[in-house]
């Protein structure tokens, strides 16, 4: 039986103008509807396993076994529903709520159900964020960044590494992508960047999104880093949860634009973060190295102990004998910080990013749209 009324279809293509692709058009959507019809699948017979084993395990109704100071620092989505919720299990430790979600009460990392903590895990990360309309997080905005993070994926990672109303960093907050992410989490954040420019964009966002805004200072990350009565005035008593930053990795955009710009005979001029000497993102390779590696040194003062620290890093393509695997020279500099472990990666592929035939049609030049999302936590 076909999941797709190919006659249907037809008329919608015809409409818009594409007859001419109606096969091809219509067996890639079957082979999507059919992929996601054969996970779903798996996806319920999973659920009904996991429910047949739990019908077979001891139950206690929540609000009667735990505590009310126990009940109230528990997640919000489970405190709406603990009239509800069962503690299940001989160790007393899982709540399930009533459509199956559970929460662990030994989870001190972050507010997620267990399902959501797995998902995270996967360590391939595809997006495809939209880059108009409502669902774009104000990309209109800040696209005048030459790198911005997407607001939701910056949420998806806070969320993980933190509970509602901690407090998250980044000190190279450019248009304020972990900003808009910590306050679409309701978590609170601090930003530092060189760019009183990039700061004024990020408040439109802030503004166009009808977010909480956020502490967003403008001036070297270093000097202030270092200096330990603006620092302590700023933190007051309270430790950053999480790190997340995404540095200018020296000058990768400061140089002419080469592959699909060239070929397109489009602007090819440098596209710097900004012109200032002391941008890290204007200095060679180890000088950047270097005075990162010294930003993480001052910054984790400010992170607590357990907190994470989490760096975007994209690799440039090989040269000659230079692998240039820039996120391996990351790991191998911050890992000799006493203070941190390496703990993994994740890598982000963004599907949005348009592809361009490299080295054809002689040589193997991969379209690079992946970052890795670096992982370090603090002992």
């Amino acid at each position: 039986m076909n999941l797709i009324n190919k006659f249907e279809l037809d008329k919608i293509l015809y409409k818009k103008h594409l007859e001419k692709y109606s096969d091809e058009i219509f067996n890639e959507i079957l082979n999507i509807a059919k992929n996601g019809l054969e996970n779903k699948i798996k996806e319920l017979k999973n659920k009904e396993r996991v429910d047949k084993n739990d019908d077979n395990k001891p139950k206690i109704k929540a609000a009667e076994y735990l505590s009310k100071t126990e009940i109230e620092i528990l997640p919000k989505w489970v405190k709406n529903d603990i009239d509800n919720a069962v503690i299940i299990g001989e160790s007393k430790q899982v709540i399930q709520l009533k459509n199956g979600k559970k929460y662990h009460l030994k989870n001190k990392l972050n507010d997620l159900s267990g399902a959501e903590w797995n998902y995270f895990l996967n360590s391939v990360l595809c997006t495809r964020y939209r880059t108009s309309g409502e669902e774009s997080y104000a990309h209109d905005i800040r696209k005048a960044h030459p790198s911005p993070k997407p607001p939701q994926l910056m949420k998806d990672i806070i969320s993980f590494f933190t509970k509602e109303s901690e407090l998250v960093f980044d000190y190279f907050a450019g248009v304020g992508g972990t900003l808009l992410g910590s306050s679409l989490c309701n978590r609170k954040a601090i930003g530092f960047d060189l760019s009183s420019h990039y700061r004024g964009i990020y408040q439109k966002a802030n503004e166009k999104l009808g977010l909480q805004e956020q502490t967003f200072i403008c001036g070297d990350s270093l000097e202030l880093l270092k200096d330990n009565g603006f620092m302590q005035n700023l933190f007051k008593n309270e430790l950053a949860s999480l790190i997340l930053i995404d540095p200018p990795y020296g000058d990768m955009l400061s140089r002419p634009k080469t592959g699909e710009a060239l070929k397109q005979r489009k602007d090819t001029s440098p596209t710097p973060f900004t012109n200032l000497k002391n941008d890290l993102g204007n200095m060679s390779w180890q000088e950047f190295l270097d005075n990162f590696k010294q930003s993480i040194e001052y910054g984790i003062k400010y992170l607590k102990k357990g907190g994470h620290l989490v760096v975007f890093i994209k690799d440039l393509q090989p040269k000659e004998k230079e692998d240039n695997l820039l996120h391996a020279d990351i790991v191998k500099a911050l890992n000799t910080i006493n203070e941190l472990n390496y703990i993994g990666n994740k890598i982000w592929a963004d599907l949005s990013v348009n592809l361009y035939p490299y080295g054809y049609p002689f040589s193997f030049v991969a379209n690079q749209i992946h970052q890795f999302i670096l992982i370090f936590k603090k002992r």
